[in-house]
């Protein structure tokens, strides 16, 4: 299923660009057993949920995926 741009205001600060989606190669989380698909898109990595690939993504600069993804190792989310 594709995914589109929303047409929603960016919020105040908020300084990543509306990324299309629709073309995105979704990479499936923990062997494909996860909820978690990502995507690397124009320097940025997307991530939404694979039960609802229609809902909202969340966009991360490179950074702050490093952070998350430290602090998932590390126990600070819950990614089951």
């Amino acid at each position: 299923m594709a995914e589109s741009t929303t047409h929603q205001r960016p919020l105040m600060g908020w300084d990543k660009p509306q990324l299309d989606l629709s073309n995105a190669q979704w990479q499936s989380s923990s062997r494909g057993l996860g909820d978690v698909q990502i995507a690397f898109v124009e320097g940025f990595i997307a991530m939404r949920n694979s039960g609802s690939p229609e809902s909202p993504s969340l966009i991360f600069t490179p950074d702050e995926w490093g952070a998350f993804v430290s602090g998932a190792r590390e126990g600070e989310f819950d990614l089951t």
